[in-house]
């Protein structure tokens, strides 16, 4: 069973940045492709960055393009979200999660089985 250890989320105001953390338990992250979703409480999930496993090759929704880099460290066995320009429609809980596929998708979560707990991250002034 892969575990996740998801950190970084907090409460910030409009305009501020967060960094979100997540790190493989027992496992390594660099042999997934990854990805980071997010959900709101009575919304669908919804998928905001992804890496690929292998080439560095990212992708991004269209609301946060611009605004969000998603990064591998493998060294630290680390997946990182750095989030910039945060709008309060940026609230939700964030998930990372392993794609079973090498080349990533935010387009669906079928592909993904294996998630984080999940860290909240509030905007508001």
């Amino acid at each position: 069973q892969l575990q996740f250890v998801e950190s970084g989320g907090g409460s910030v105001q409009p305009g501020g940045s967060l960094t979100l953390s997540c790190s493989g338990s027992g496992f390594s992250l660099e042999t997934y492709a990854i990805g980071w979703f997010r959900q709101v409480p009575g919304k669908e999930r919804e998928g905001v960055a992804c890496i690929n496993l292998t080439g560095g090759g990212t992708t991004y929704a269209d609301s946060v393009k611009g605004r969000f880099t998603i990064s591998r460290d493998n060294a630290k066995n680390s997946v990182y979200l750095q989030m910039n320009s945060l709008k309060p429609e940026d609230t939700a809980v964030y998930y990372c999660a392993a794609d079973d596929w090498s080349v990533c998708t935010v387009q669906s979560d079928s592909t993904y089985n294996y998630w984080g707990q999940g860290t909240q991250v509030t905007v508001s002034s």
